[in-house]
């Protein structure tokens, strides 16, 4: 496998996708860009599961990007996930360093193995106002109405809802100004785990948060440093809910169920989506979780 050669490291959560990547990138002098989409912001470490201890292995300190490079509380998209990735990315190439993509969010790896359209699209206050005229109903018929759309979108959140009509109706008022994503060469592999283990393992870890990391703590900490609850509740999972735990909404022991439950629920997506990608035409090489480390890293470099 050649440096121009992207390996991407796929899967659920708790999948131990970070571990592999680091370990893979020390061993053939790589580097790693993250894809997930709440890895993005400062501050939110052990509801995201940075997991930085894993970038340090055997006292060397494995290269990582687009890990922290923003403040909570602040908005992210995809658009600006493709700028940053290309950076990142020729950045790795002109270092003739090996290039390792490793995430779950599937709409962020898509973006890039793809190469969805780049356009920045500028805020539109006019139609803005007018759009939060509307009842939710009338927005996501509106919605409908427009068979090309820059990002998925929460048919709940009304915000979301108008964000993503501006965004459908600029892409169509302006074709000329598209940009195409430039093609990567790419291999990719995911981590897989028997279903029944992957809950067990989703549990586990989540215990070990609450009892060892301070996930509550670092939930206050974000609150107390201005970020709204709820901003925090719309980063959704661990944040969500420990927000509504810490504004007395639940009590501890709801908590953990139901954060439990949203887990399991949001790692079941997430393999809907890489299924849904296996359809559309992408192959993804799966590895057995169970294998050891060196047994993946020697399957990924025998391609």
């Amino acid at each position: 496998m050649n440096n121009n050669c992207l390996i991407v490291i796929l899967g659920p959560t708790a999948t131990g996708k970070t571990h592999l990547a680091a370990q893979l990138a020390h061993k053939i002098s790589g580097e790693v860009t993250s894809a997930d989409s709440r890895q993005v912001y400062k501050g939110m470490d052990v509801g995201t599961g940075k997991d930085l201890a894993d970038f340090e292995v055997n006292g060397v300190s494995v290269p990582y990007h687009l890990i922290d490079i923003i403040n909570a509380g602040e908005e992210y998209n995809v658009f600006q996930y493709q700028q940053d990735f290309l950076i990142a990315y020729q950045n790795i190439l002109k270092r003739k360093k090996q290039a390792i993509l490793c995430g779950g969010t599937g709409m962020y790896l898509e973006s890039v193995l793809k190469g969805y359209r780049m356009i920045e699209i500028p805020a539109n206050e006019k139609l803005r106002e007018e759009l939060q005229q509307e009842d939710s109903i009338a927005l996501i018929n509106l919605l409908k109405r427009y068979k090309k759309l820059h990002n998925t979108t929460d048919s709940i959140d009304r915000d979301r809802i108008i964000r993503a009509i501006e965004i459908a109706k600029f892409e169509e008022e302006n074709e000329e100004l598209i940009q195409d994503f430039p093609k990567i060469d790419y291999q990719l592999y995911g981590i897989y785990f028997e279903r029944e283990e992957l809950k067990k393992r989703i549990t586990e870890r989540l215990k070990h948060r609450f009892k060892h990391e301070d996930m509550i703590g670092e939930v206050e900490q974000l609150m107390a440093s201005g970020v709204a609850a709820d901003k925090l509740k719309f980063y959704g999972l661990e944040y969500k809910l420990i927000t509504q735990f810490l504004l007395g909404e639940i009590t501890r022991q709801e908590l953990f169920e139901q954060l439990n439950i949203a887990i399991h629920q949001f790692s079941k997506r997430q393999m809907t989506w890489f299924r849904k990608m296996e359809r559309n035409g992408f192959e993804i090489n799966w590895l057995d979780g169970n294998l050891s480390t060196e047994e993946k890293i020697n399957s990924i470099l025998k391609k």
